[in-house]
């Protein structure tokens, strides 16, 4: 009855069938229309068909919608980007001016120091270049003749 290589399946069992239950959709009743008096009544219109046929009924006015209300010219968001991009412009700006200031005090600092080395530089430029040429006002040691004792320095 079955091939050598397949396994046997245990013992029957009783077999429950459950069948799914269909749902309808719930369809939503329509609402009851309350007939309401009109706070002024309208005035009967009779209309002559070509056939000769008088039509009397009730004018009715077409329903009016609700207004709607305005909306703003400019949304939200946009006056928040102009905002924001004003914010922006003006830390630009300060940044702007902040770099320039740094930009002028590095260019001063510059400026000073060049000066400084420029007449430190003459200075010492004057007194290398007049040692040579003394005129006899300075007084002038002969270290031949000096005697060192104790450390002192005679002359």
């Amino acid at each position: 009855m079955y091939p050598q290589n397949t396994p046997r399946l245990p013992a029957q069992r009783a077999v429950e069938v459950h069948q799914p239950t269909p749902l309808t959709p719930a369809v939503a009743a329509p609402a009851p229309v309350v007939p309401v008096q009109p706070a002024i009544i309208p005035t009967v219109a009779s209309v002559v068909l070509p056939d000769g046929r008088i039509i009397t009924g009730y004018a009715i006015s077409p329903v009016q919608p609700e207004p709607v209300t305005a909306k703003p010219a400019v949304s939200r968001a946009a006056v928040n980007v102009a905002v924001g991009g004003v914010g922006f412009l003006a830390a630009c700006g300060g940044l702007l001016l902040l770099t320039t200031f740094i930009t002028a005090l590095t260019a001063l600092i510059t400026q000073l120091l060049t000066l400084a080395a420029v007449l430190f530089g003459g200075f010492i430029a004057v007194q290398v270049l007049t040692a040579g040429r003394h005129s006899g006002g300075g007084t002038t040691v002969n270290i031949r003749r000096a005697v060192i004792k104790r450390n002192h320095f005679h002359s």
